[in-house]
């Protein structure tokens, strides 16, 4: 029995999604290094996920909104939250996101050798977000600049440079709520001025809270979004055939597609839950108390589900959780699933191929970030 597993695969030059696959078939639940119990199998993850009475989301320090509440405190958070993220709320930004995407591509050079995770996913997910958001446009450098060391901090395991990154990132959020509070009915008619006004049993919400929400919003989804660009680009430039697929297709078949490529390869690796009470999963004995994870990416690879994860968006779809499962399924399915179509839909119609760079191969990431690291593309 396999009873540990690293935290952190960097100085192996490993993949946690390599790892897993070689973990799973044998041991459905594995302790990594900081005593955390690692659930792989997808009816294992899929259990605990729906388990909101064992399996609490209250398990950071730190205020996470709706993420890190449970029961009805969760609840009443969440409906505030879905109105935001629902498809009548959504649909009017589909010309955003179009004119977004639009001018990214005419400014990525052909033929020059581009990273697909940077240059074209974190600048699509910045200017997607904040014209959605309503924040100034002149954030893009900073927010740019902060996903890079969010990233290389969290990579690095280094507590206080995460802190320190997360606090920087918390700063930049004030920076747009306070003077919209400040400025009362004079703030501008967008969707942050109207989350300023959102209140919760009566309340108001605090700007601790507004932060927390914006934070999950635009820290969380930023990065992720930037993740799933390259993974979609790096899986298409492996698979040329589907170029002119997906140019032929509907938005639906788009979505389809989208979905099954990050159910090979999901960016978002995994959501922590603690034990309320003694569980008995995935043939281990876990005491209340404990850190569990719920690893999605090792999950959707399940090959007592997916069999030996061949490519097929409609046999596969049902059995999907790259977007969670639960109460706590992600609220920005829609938004995340429409911006990435929208953004691949826009960049196959502006170019003919898009090839990999062969003395430059893709690099993956390490644990605990999912996807890759970089992915150096040719764009013609």
């Amino acid at each position: 029995m396999t009873d540990h597993m690293p935290d952190d695969l960097s100085a192996a030059g490993r993949d946690l999604r390599a790892y897993t696959d070689e973990l799973r078939p044998k041991h459905p639940v594995v302790r990594n290094t900081k005593g955390e119990w690692v659930l792989l199998r997808h009816a294992d993850v899929l259990a605990a996920a729906v388990d909101n009475e064992r399996f609490s989301s209250q398990v950071s320090r730190y205020l996470q909104v709706p993420n890190g509440l449970d029961g009805e405190e969760h609840t009443r958070y969440r409906k505030v939250i879905e109105q935001y993220l629902s498809r009548a709320a959504v649909e009017p930004f589909i010309p955003v996101f179009k004119r977004v995407a639009s001018q990214l591509a005419t400014e990525l050079p052909k033929g020059e050798v581009l990273d697909a995770v940077s240059d074209i996913g974190a600048v699509f997910a910045v200017r997607a977000q904040c014209a959605w958001l309503g924040w100034p446009a002149e954030l893009e450098p900073r927010l740019l600049a902060w996903m890079g060391e969010n990233h290389a901090a969290t990579r690095s395991g280094d507590h206080n440079w995460m802190a320190d990154v997360a606090e920087q990132f918390d700063e930049i959020i004030r920076s747009v709520v306070q003077p919209r509070r400040a400025a009362g009915d004079n703030a501008p008619d967008d969707l942050t001025t109207k989350l300023c006004r959102e209140t919760v049993d009566g309340h108001p919400l605090t700007e601790s809270e507004l932060v927390s929400i914006l934070r999950n919003w635009t820290g969380g989804d930023l990065g992720s979004i930037a993740l799933c660009v390259g993974v979609l680009i790096a899986h298409i430039a492996k698979h040329p055939e589907l170029v002119g697929q997906l140019c032929e297709a509907s938005d639906a078949e788009v979505e389809a597609v989208i979905n099954e490529i990050l159910r090979i390869d999901n960016p978002f690796v995994s959501n922590r839950r603690v034990t309320t009470c003694p569980v008995h999963i995935g043939g281990r004995d876990i005491p209340s108390g404990a850190k569990v994870k719920l690893n999605w990416t090792s999950a959707n690879r399940d090959e007592n589900v997916f069999g030996n994860n061949q490519f097929d968006p409609q046999a596969n779809a049902a059995a999907n959780i790259v977007y969670g499962a639960g109460k706590h399924v992600c609220p920005g399915r829609l938004l995340a699933t429409w911006e990435l179509r929208i953004a691949l839909q826009t960049l196959l119609a502006s170019v003919q191929t898009i090839e990999l760079v062969p003395e430059r191969p893709p690099e993956r990431e390490v644990a605990p970030v999912g996807g890759y690291h970089s992915v150096p593309v040719v764009l013609t």
